[in-house]
């Protein structure tokens, strides 16, 4: 279930569909590393305001539907996330630092793909509506194409 988020001046649905992959896509998010890998996904997000809608740990792959707040934008959340969670599982795991010598758990880049509740067709109809209206009104009407 998808809710609005609240602020002092605000009202906002920002979801986004994230994904990020292990270096050389690796199968190293197994047992005890997956576990510890969904709990730092989650403090992290608890931590930025995130809200987790679904998400999926992989063996050499992380998928994550998220709903975040306007301050935080896709890439500095993904920063975190990465960032964050490469330094703890590097440290607490030796047999990853053996494999990532260089430090690096996750690949460069990522994958985001907004989501919401409002098609393109439907925006484009509303805007349509409005153009009409403003018509039929003899409003001035300022159409940016």
């Amino acid at each position: 279930m998808r809710y609005n988020r609240y602020t002092d001046h605000t009202v906002n649905q920002l979801t986004v569909h994230l994904v990020w992959v292990t270096k050389y896509r690796y199968p190293v998010l197994t047992g005890d590393i997956q576990l510890r890998t969904r709990e730092l996904v989650r403090q992290i997000c608890d931590a930025e305001d995130v809200r987790i809608l679904k998400g999926v740990i992989a063996k050499d792959h992380i998928h994550i539907h998220v709903s975040r707040p306007p301050s935080l934008n896709e890439s500095e959340l993904v920063r975190k996330l990465k960032g964050r969670s490469a330094r703890k599982l590097l440290l607490e795991y030796p047999q990853l630092k053996k494999r990532y010598w260089g430090g690096h758990l996750w690949a460069i880049g990522y994958g985001a793909w907004s989501t919401g509740v409002v098609s393109q067709d439907l925006i484009n109809e509303y805007l349509e509506h409005h153009r009409q209206q403003s018509n039929e009104n003899d409003d001035e009407t300022f159409i940016l194409e």
